[in-house]
């Protein structure tokens, strides 16, 4: 069955993309032999551009939420597709959006066990095998692309599987952020540069804010007022609810720096173009007290309810991954995704917080009877010994602060980077607009360089053979 869905692409201009939607069974676990299960993983196809006697197959790793998201959200591939002739194929990771390997108790301890980075590659493999016509000599070349934790997933497969993917591009994947690669500071760091950027007063209220709402949120009368003021879906009862809505709060400026895009997008949250500039705005000159917070205020409105859907901020909810169903990936940061995280108060615009590996790993203990294996990814992978590796190009923009766990330097002549000064989280895969930088721009040019490369030397080696 065809679907569509519409979006606006910036400028007066809609965006058609449309897709079936198909499933494609695979093991439960593809290691062992001892369990026979199998379910389905979803997938979506346009092939309305394939020359299906040579063309390539444009596949997308699917990351830690549902895959209609990313396919929205990845305009370049779609944007080529029709100059390639490719086929594009969008696949949704093992235990998000759908593909849920044992029904709504996936997530269950009992069950979650099977939901690893590994897995999902077997399943990418399975499934491009199954496209391949299940042929020893592959017909077509396959070029991987994924944005984010799906850009590393894109970067392993063609490392664990170059037999069966031609090259990958790999935008914003911090495959250098697990521990003892980069500093734990390294993310909030960039995070409160790119608020500078914007207006160096914005950091200093936001560095002076948090001793003042632990102040208005210990006393009843000052704590009633941040409950109407701010609009909070919950009073704050007690310490633990403090904690809470300051974690919300960093977590706001920190979605803030990664989407900070340069037109109104709904990935996420849905936020207005560069809405870090947005929000500074309101924080653009020395404030205190009851001025401060009403700052505050507003830049909490801008990220809660930019749509004018929400009635209240909801600084309860937990892990909020926005319109992201990422509900898995606290299980895969307490095993395999070890991504250290601290901050200092001095070089970022946060309270302090140290990065404790054996509180960490006690927590992870509690919540899934599981310990982290922070050396797993390393191990598998290469961490930052990927000489071995080829076809690869990391893209990075500086904007983002993930890019402090990216590969910004060459590796070697086919292991090679793109960095992107004014880009934020995976800029480059999103659709074109007229407000993109130039140096998205240039980014692409080379993204589609290296897929003429790759294409190239697949067409002569399977003539060869």
């Amino acid at each position: 069955m065809w679907k569509y869905f519409l979006f606006l692409c910036i400028g007066s201009v809609y965006c058609e993309y449309k897709y079936e939607t198909k499933l494609f069974k695979v093991p439960l676990d593809h290691f062992g032999y001892q369990r026979n299960e199998t379910f389905n993983i979803k997938y979506l196809v346009n092939d309305e551009h394939w020359d299906s006697s040579s063309g390539p197959i444009f596949f997308y790793t699917g990351n830690e939420g549902q895959i209609e998201l990313f396919a929205k959200h990845t305009g370049f591939m779609w944007e080529i597709a029709a100059h390639y002739r490719a086929k594009l194929v969008f696949a949704e990771h093992r235990y998000y959006g759908t593909s849920m390997p044992f029904g709504n108790k996936s997530l269950d301890n009992e069950h979650i066990g099977y939901l690893t980075a590994a897995q999902a590659l077997a399943d990418y493999a399975d499934l491009i095998d199954f496209l391949q016509g299940e042929s020893m000599h592959p017909r077509y070349p396959v070029v991987a692309f994924g944005g984010s934790y799906g850009g590393m997933l894109a970067a392993y497969f063609r490392i664990k599987y170059p037999h069966i993917i031609t090259g990958a591009i790999a935008a914003s994947a911090p495959v250098h952020m697990y521990p003892g690669m980069v500093p734990c500071d390294v993310f909030d760091r960039i995070v409160t540069s790119s608020f500078k950027v914007a207006n160096a007063k914005c950091v200093e209220n936001i560095r002076k804010s948090w001793p003042l709402i632990r102040k208005y949120a210990t006393n009843a009368t000052s704590s009633e007022w941040l409950h109407k003021n701010w609009k909070l879906c919950d009073p704050i009862k007690d310490g633990k609810d403090i904690d809470t809505l300051v974690e919300f709060l960093q977590s706001m400026y920190e979605t803030l720096a990664m989407v900070n895009y340069p037109f109104p997008s709904d990935f996420l949250v849905s936020l207005p173009a560069r809405p870090v500039r947005v929000v500074c705005q309101y924080l653009n000159e020395t404030l205190d007290g009851d001025k401060l917070l009403e700052g505050i205020s507003k830049v909490l409105q801008v990220f809660t309810n930019y749509d004018g859907k929400s009635s209240c901020v909801d600084y309860k909810k937990g892990n909020d991954y926005g319109n992201l169903d990422a509900s898995g990936w606290d299980y895969q940061a307490c095993t395999e995704m070890i991504m250290p995280m601290c901050t200092t108060g001095r070089d970022d615009m946060f309270e302090a917080s140290s990065w404790n590996y054996t509180k960490y790993a006690e927590n992870c203990h509690k919540k899934y009877n599981v310990y982290p294996r922070p050396e797993a990814a390393r191990i598998q992978y290469g961490g930052d010994r990927l000489h071995a590796a080829s076809n690869i190009v990391f893209s990075n923009g500086l904007l983002d602060p993930w890019v402090g766990g990216g590969i910004l330097n060459s590796i070697s002549k086919s292991v090679t980077t793109v960095v992107i000064i004014d880009g934020a989280h995976h800029l480059d895969l999103m659709p074109s607009t007229p407000y993109d930088p130039a140096t998205v721009q240039m980014a692409r040019t080379i993204h589609r360089q290296n897929i003429d490369k790759w294409l190239k030397e697949f067409r002569e080696q399977r003539r060869r053979h």
